[in-house]
């Protein structure tokens, strides 16, 4: 898998990972937080190299068919986007405005609950 890929599944997992099994979370977060290889996750869960595969590879199309109906990845990254064209307006025309840097880096920084 290559790394722009590894690197959507692991914004993906982020978002759905919860969504998963257990046992799926646990392939997942090995694989690509922890950077074990397949042969290593069957080791350390005595199970068979196919099992993991075959868990994995499920799990991946999952994230991608949550992504799919909810976009919550496409949504934030989209909001990302909106918010630096913020933050680069503000300081081109308003370096000077304390106040409204301020309320910037709130409202940035505010988590959506």
């Amino acid at each position: 898998m290559d790394l722009a890929k590894k690197n959507e599944v692991n914004a993906l997992f982020s978002f759905y990972g919860p969504l998963l099994t257990e046992k799926q979370q646990t392939y997942l977060h090995l694989y690509f937080e922890d950077d074990f290889s397949i042969i290593e996750i069957a080791s350390s869960e005595q199970v068979s190299r196919q099992a993991v595969s075959d868990n994995m590879n499920r799990a991946v199309d999952l994230l991608y068919h949550y992504e799919e109906l909810l976009a919550l990845l496409a949504e934030s990254t989209q909001r990302q986007q909106v918010e630096q064209e913020l933050a680069a307006y503000v300081a081109a025309h308003y370096p000077k405005d304390q106040v409204l840097n301020q309320q910037l880096t709130k409202l940035f920084n505010q988590e959506i609950n």
